[in-house]
């Protein structure tokens, strides 16, 4: 079977490892690809950018896809999924018209205010003056949110009022967000426990992963500017069964049956966002695809195979799977370049790894979110460079293992955080 992952970074790395695990996979291309991928027995890497639509469907005739899985966010809001199924490959990740739930927050919103599903109070401003006169005099703190895509990096949480007008500002006036920016949502502060729900479903069904927790400031304390994510834990321990029956019942499904009822059915991967807030969980955002770097803590622990589950999700059979996880616990560090998520150097030459791009004592899994092999040796090429990820019996045994691998990689300006999981694990009590 020849598979095509649409995607570069440390999500495609770990989707890519899972997906070789089924033994009827005989080739895989990732277009485009990186250095950890490239490494990988059985792939290969083309140089096709991810949002080359035309590009990627002429690839996908000439390789003879039987089966496409795109990953990021832009190609899909684009419409890459339905390109590759109008040339009959099948894909795992939603229609153009379903991507919208992640591509516009202020149609995300509007659908959560529409069908009853709880999340922030929030207002929509295409203005400047407007969006300008409403922060100073909206309760502080306060959330803004540029509509579009900005790469993780456009929800400013203002603390203060010269906070959000610079957010404002930022997007509106200087276009740091380009066009994502020309309308705003600005909204409550929600506070708790944020928590990461991952799910796949086929447009009926919903079937959520495991739970985790993502770490999206730059600095130890959640401190510093928000980033794509300086690591994650899994599962999240504010995650309760009683949290996730009413999450199933007031979030998950609700989302699916408003979806189909605005003619967007969402077939791929639903990420969910949520703040455990006083009055119960509440959505922050909705994603269209696998989260990063949640997926690298999620799917090692996943034991029902993944290409299965992404081909039930397509066809609409995922009903008929019965989705099963490791008991284990699992946590994520990201090794960062110095100055993410602002300016920072490339091209770094990185110690401590083998020919595959892995510790030679297999002490944890690399994913490469960031990296360029060059004559056998690797070398960074992006913001987040690595997530290490390490498995454990316990939380706790997780993150000490996690935290022991990561000190055996080594680069100029690395840097990482030195608190993933300290939340959760405080909430166990240890």
């Amino acid at each position: 079977m020849k598979l095509m992952v649409i995607g570069s970074g440390g999500r495609e790395h770990a989707v890519i490892r899972s997906l070789l695990r089924n033994p009827r996979v005989t080739q895989l291309h990732a277009l485009p690809g990186g250095g950890g991928i490239a490494a990988q027995a059985g792939v290969e890497c083309v140089p096709i950018a991810a949002t080359d639509i035309e590009g990627v469907v002429r690839h996908a005739v000439d390789f003879g896809a039987d089966f496409a899985v795109v990953t990021p966010d832009d190609p899909l809001c684009l419409g890459m999924a339905d390109a590759l199924e109008a040339i009959g490959v099948p894909v795992f990740g939603p229609s153009k018209a379903a991507a919208q739930i992640e591509g516009s927050k202020v149609f995300a919103k509007g659908l959560m205010r529409k069908y009853g599903i709880p999340t922030a109070a929030y207002e929509v401003f295409g203005d400047f003056d407007a969006a300008m006169a409403y922060v100073e005099r909206a309760p502080l703190p306060i959330v803004v949110k540029a509509d579009g895509l900005a790469l993780g990096k456009g929800v400013t949480v203002a603390m203060t009022r010269q906070e959000a007008r610079d957010a404002v500002r930022a997007a509106m006036q200087e276009r740091v967000f380009g066009e994502s920016g020309s309308r705003l949502v600005i909204e409550e502060y929600l506070e708790g426990p944020e928590i990461s729900v991952l799910s796949f479903t086929d447009g009926v069904t919903l079937v959520p992963m495991l739970s985790s927790m993502d770490h999206k400031r730059a600095l130890d304390g959640d401190e510093g500017p928000n980033t794509g994510g300086m690591g994650t834990i899994c599962p999240n321990p504010y995650y309760t069964e009683a949290v996730a029956a009413e999450c199933m019942e007031r979030i998950f499904l609700p989302t699916v049956r408003a979806m189909n009822a605005e003619g967007r059915t969402f077939r791929g991967c639903l990420y969910f966002g949520l703040m455990l807030t006083r009055d119960g969980p509440k959505v922050i955002e909705y994603n269209c695809r696998f989260g990063d770097p949640e997926t690298q803590v999620v799917l090692p622990l996943l034991e029902t195979d993944l290409l299965e589950i992404m081909e039930a999700c397509a066809s609409g059979r995922l009903s008929e799977l019965d989705v099963r996880w490791s008991g284990e616990s699992a946590a994520c560090v990201i090794l960062a370049s110095g100055g993410y998520p602002k300016a920072y150097e490339k091209g770094k030459l990185i110690e401590g790894l083998d020919e595959r791009g892995q510790l030679p004592d297999g002490s944890a899994e690399v994913f490469h979110a960031g990296t360029l092999l060059e004559g056998g040796r690797y070398y960074t090429n992006g913001g987040r460079v690595l997530g290490v990820t390490a498995k454990g019996a316990s939380l706790e045994e997780a993150v000490a293992k996690a935290y022991a691998a990561a000190g055996r990689i080594s680069f100029e300006g690395l840097y990482m955080r030195g608190d993933i999981g300290a939340r959760a694990l405080a909430a166990l009590g240890k």
